[in-house]
């Protein structure tokens, strides 16, 4: 089975994906890993509005992701 890779702010409300990729700057980047935002760590997304913040849930603590960094962030379903 081939899994898809999309963006997160794509991602429904109550899924839980992993990590695939992460199309960003060395600043971004340092950024999301200091949150914990690494290749390869599954998140849960708790609320997606689609327009708005992203709260995801990775390893245990809630984050708030805006929905262009959320855009920048592929994931596997």
């Amino acid at each position: 089975m081939v899994k898809q890779k999309i963006p997160l702010a794509m991602v429904s409300s109550g899924k839980v994906v992993t990590v695939a990729e992460i199309r960003a700057g060395r600043g971004l980047l340092r950024r999301l890993a200091d949150m914990g935002l690494t290749l390869g760590t599954t998140l849960k997304v708790i609320n997606n509005p689609m327009t708005g913040p992203i709260i995801a849930e990775v390893r245990g603590s809630r984050l708030a992701l805006g929905y262009g960094i959320a855009q920048k962030i592929m994931v596997e379903i």
